[in-house]
């Protein structure tokens, strides 16, 4: 059977091979599962038919517990229901899914497999939340690349009408899950052949309805619960061999091999890895190396993870194995092994003399490439080797981490051609490579590969698109690390002296988005960068995307300029026709948005194709580093410590390489408030020049920036003085502001472009945009001033727009979009509670801009106070927030009845007076805090004497008046609904 060829990434296999199969989808989105759901409705809003002839009627609930809760209830009316999901939102319909087995209602769970949070939250993918529904009777089907996505889920929903056993069919979040690749998708006709009519009609037949009532659900006590439960085994016996018979009959019309367990490698192996999902496509690319070497190694891929059938595990398993190491993508904290490889010890006991080892691998989408699987092979050469490891990381603590070779071969085939591309979120990059990888995958006879590597930022965050092109099938679901081309698409990151070029193979090509003559690239790049260049014979290539988007009305989108360069540069396909394939797209992306921006992406695609010029590098002279220091005195020790042993190395995207002793001192996910001032990104092209002269001081810019990278400060003349020598200051004005000079400061490395304060300015002219380069000057001002000066007290009501303003930002230069107004409203609640705030955030947007574990934006007063944070759940903050409220109140008032007890017992007229001030301005936090510290100041005196006055002592932090808020995400807004 020929299957026609398309280009998608494994949500969209999902997606395609689970439509025929469904009536109804009861959705709720989370990534990385959520384009699922969003092509099923598409679909179904275009009048795709099933295989019934009707569209999907899909439902988006209030969380995925009322997408399981409604996945159930369809199931019992006999719709075939299913929905897509992963981590916390698979988590959420545990308890239906139990009752969803139990009650052996035939449904596929589509799963993205992503981690869990745990001590920390984490978007990406392993196997924590899959693994966490083992137990609830549901099979499970693991896939391990798009096209084995589209090609077993359908096994999915075919096995389970005919076997009465539900299914969770999952993959790799983003690895698989985002990754594009050409594969053959199928024809629905075909599948339609394939379901078994009878099992359907007994479906329809078993469900609730009126016409033929019965109860399902009811509840059985103690006598006959046990053996009721019972009942189904023989449904599970027999369901490994109705899946088999469905791999079967689709190997047959698709000429595939897929087994419940597939065995790759040599039939007498004596080493063998064992595991499921991407990795075991690297491990294929290893196995193949090996063999050509001579190596008695293999490979059992686990396709059926439940039910475990031990028959068919044990008919793959090679003989002649001695040495077999299991791998699971998850860490499962007490027990004694993790659960594949408790499932194989299972299966293996009394049947082999094999020596049976386990490791972790992959948690959080850590890249998995070849150095790990040779890792692995070596550790299984050893007449002992390690009972548990892990691959992939460095662990200094408990040792158990293998060492990888640096110097491990290359596996992939030489006729493919690798890609990086370095953008920054927002800018195209992503998108316009997404395009590439189809026009060539769709228009060439070549197989196609691209995955997109970015961190959780909203936008301004590093993006890295990896992707490869070649006449043999590619098997690489890992970073490329050795590129044929690379690009830099940000000038910025040639600055912050990224490894870049060091990405780039001997006689590659190097393409930069640059403004700058060839003497200042060779500056910009340095000495060592320049040698390397050199030395490997790379050929370097400049465009000013920048300059042209702006000439022709494309503003900062600067990615289909550089696409066409990239065309031009790398003849993977003739330049006619790709700007011709370009264009097409361009008109397929942005028709509906109007003929200008056609036009206007027309002309990028042409100007990008003609603008390249061939640098040639010019000798420069060494130079020290220009790492920005560390901002401040160094009064926060712990704070600058994390940022230089974790924060620094994950800014030059060298954090895969931190040990984990790095992590020792936040072993329980606490991390320090301020972090995010010490990044100073440098991502803005332009940013705001502030014209004193011209200035109102209305503080409308600081007021509305959402990134606190541009501040109003009021300055005593000695403040004044030591100002550098370039800063500008003008009188205040406003009644009771005395002598003060004002200055509207502006952080350069902070800024996101996004020109809000612009837009907010009052008076034209006052704020104008500039390069970022020729502003540059402005930043120690800013760095003195954020430092150095703080609010006047009393000077100017701090309830209003202007007056705000004088208070310090707790949320500063935080990940959020540019010119978010959601970071501005919360910004602005710091500047008026902030130092006595406790936050509950829920999981959505604003707890990835507010809490990136190393790069915290929310920050401290110069005293140290500043907002409490943490986040819970998505569908629990209210309540996390209640408990915060709870706890801090509880504490609280038993300090303030010991408070009373002293006021009425105590001799000491100072002290006697400390606790009536205290108690009398207990409901008011403003004025609560000058008498927690004149209580605190007579309680210290007595201490010794006064084991009240030491409990208060000790318990400090909670006298004071604090606020308690709960982050809704919806609109948007941190809205403050709680009081302490």
């Amino acid at each position: 059977m020929i299957r026609a060829k398309k280009t998608m990434d494994g949500n969209t296999a999902a997606a395609y091979a689970s439509y025929p199969f469904i009536e109804v989808a009861a959705v709720y989105p989370i990534t990385p599962s959520s384009p699922m759901a969003e092509a099923t409705e598409i679909w179904s809003a275009e009048g795709l038919k099933n295989i019934f002839g009707e569209r999907v009627h899909i439902y988006e609930l209030q969380s995925e517990a009322g997408a399981a809760g409604t996945m159930h209830g369809s199931l019992n009316a006999g719709a075939l229901t299913t929905t897509y999901t992963a981590s916390q939102g698979l988590l959420l319909m545990i308890p239906n899914m139990y009752k969803i087995a139990g009650e052996m209602l035939p449904c596929v769970i589509n799963v993205t497999a992503r981690a869990l949070a745990s001590h920390s939250l984490s978007i990406f993918g392993d196997h924590q939340d899959v693994y966490a529904c083992r137990q609830t009777g549901f099979a499970m089907l693991a896939e391990s690349n798009p096209q084995e996505v589209m090609d077993l889920t359908p096994v999915a929903y075919l096995a389970t009408l005919k076997g009465r056993i539900p299914f969770v069919n999952f993959f790799d979040g983003f690895r698989t899950s985002h990754e594009i690749q050409k594969i053959e998708a199928w024809d629905y006709a075909e599948l339609a052949k394939m379901i078994d009519q009878d099992s359907l009609s007994a479906f329809r037949n078993r469900a609730l309805n009126p016409e033929h009532p019965t109860m399902r659900g009811s509840h059985q006590n103690d006598d006959v619960y046990f053996q009721n439960r019972e009942a189904c085994n023989p449904y599970y016996d027999a369901f490994p061999t109705i899946v088999e018979d469905y791999m079967n009959q689709i190997n047959q019309k698709i000429g595939t091999n897929y087994k419940l367990f597939n065995y790759y490698g040599s039939p007498e192996a004596e080493r063998v890895i064992i595991a499921m999902g991407s990795f075991c496509d690297v491990v294929e690319e290893v196995v193949d190396y090996l063999l050509a070497q001579g190596e008695k190694v293999g490979l059992i891929k686990v396709r059926l993870y439940r039910p475990f059938s031990i028959e068919h595990f044990l008919d793959v398993l090679p003989r002649s194995v001695s040495k077999i190491a299991v791998m699971d993508r998850t860490k499962e904290p007490g027990s004694s092994g993790e659960p594949l490889y408790l499932d194989v010890i299972r299966a293996l006991y009394g049947k082999t003399h094999a020596t049976l080892v386990g490791g972790r691998y992959g948690l959080s989408s850590k890249d998995t490439p070849p150095s790990t699987v040779f890792a692995i092979f070596d550790e299984l050469k050893k007449e002992k080797p390690k009972e548990r490891f892990t691959v992939g990381i460095v662990d200094d603590v408990t040792h158990l981490s293998l060492d990888e070779r640096a110097d491990v071969p290359i596996t992939t085939p030489a006729d493919i051609f690798s890609c990086k591309f370095w953008g920054i979120g927002g800018d195209g990059t992503v998108g316009a490579n997404k395009n590439s990888i189809k026009i060539i995958g769709d228009h060439t006879d070549k197989y196609v590969q691209g995955y997109f590597q970015y961190d959780s930022k909203k936008t301004g965050g590093v993006t890295i698109s990896h992707l490869r092109f070649g006449n043999s099938k590619i098997k690489s679901p890992y970073y490329v690390k050795k590129a044929d081309f690379v690009a830099c698409h940000n000038p910025s990151y040639i600055e912050k002296k990224f490894h870049i070029v060091e990405d780039i193979k001997p006689g590659g090509t190097f393409l930069i988005n640059s403004q700058w003559t060839d003497a200042q690239l060779s500056e910009k790049l340095g000495m060592e960068t320049s040698r390397y260049i050199e030395e490997n014979q790379i050929k370097v290539y400049a465009i000013n995307a920048t300059a042209i988007a702006r000439k022709i009305g494309m503003g900062k989108r600067t990615n289909t300029i550089l696409q066409s360069a990239f065309f031009t540069l790398s003849s993977i396909i003739p330049q006619q026709q790709a700007i011709q394939l370009m264009k097409e797209f361009a008109y397929k992306s942005y028709g509906a948005k109007g003929d200008h921006i056609v036009q206007a992406n027309y002309e990028a695609i042409d100007e990008g194709a003609k603008n390249i010029r061939r640098v040639k590098l010019q000798s420069i002279s060494a130079k020290t580093s220009d790492r920005l220091s560390l901002k401040g005195d160094m009064k926060q020790p712990k704070l600058v410590n994390m940022v230089e042993r974790i924060q620094h190395p994950v800014s030059r995207m060298e954090g895969d390489a931190l040990p984990v002793s790095a992590f020792v001192p936040h072993v329980d996910g606490t991390y320090e408030l301020g972090a995010a001032g010490f990044e100073k990104r440098g991502v803005a092209v332009e940013v705001p020049e502030w014209n004193p002269d011209l200035c109102i001081q209305c503080n409308r810019c600081a007021f509305v920036c959402p990134h606190a990278a541009i501040r109003p400060f009021a300055l005593t003349s000695e403040e004044g003085r030591a100002l550098p020598d370039q800063a500008k200051t003008i009188p205040m004005k406003g009644r009771g502001v005395g002598d003060y000079q004002y200055i509207q400061s502006i952080s350069p490395l902070d800024c996101m472009g996004c020109t809000v304060c612009i837009d907010s300015c009052l008076k034209p002219g006052a704020l104008t945009m500039k390069s970022r380069e020729s502003q540059m000057d402005q930043q120690p001002i800013f760095d003195y001033l954020v430092n150095h000066v703080d609010k006047k007290p009393g000077m100017m009501d701090a309830a209003t727009v202007k007056g705000s303003q004088f208070n310090k930002p707790l949320l500063e230069f935080s990940g959020s979009c540019a010119g978010c107004a959601e970071t501005s409203y919360a910004r602005l609640i710091t500047q008026l509670f902030g130092d006595r705030m406790l936050i509950s955030n829920a999981t959505g947007c604003s707890s990835i801009w507010g809490g990136p574990a190393a790069a915290c934006p929310y920050a401290t007063t110069f005293d140290n106070k500043g907002p409490a944070w943490t986040n819970s759940l998505f569908e629990d903050n209210a309540e996390n927030g209640l408990g915060l409220y709870l706890g801090q109140k509880t504490i609280r008032e038993r300090l303030i009845k010991l408070v009373r007890e002293l006021a009425e017992s105590v001799e000491s007229a100072e002290l006697k007076e400390a606790a009536g001030n205290y108690l009398q301005s207990k409901d008011d936090g403003e004025k609560n805090k000058q008498a927690v510290k004149e209580l605190l100041k007579q309680a210290k005196r007595f201490s010794d004497q006064d084991e009240r006055l030491k409990t208060l002592v000790e318990n400090e932090d909670y006298l004071g008046k604090n606020r308690s808020g709960s982050s809704v995400v919806m609109a948007g807004l941190m809205i403050l609904i709680l009081r302490a």
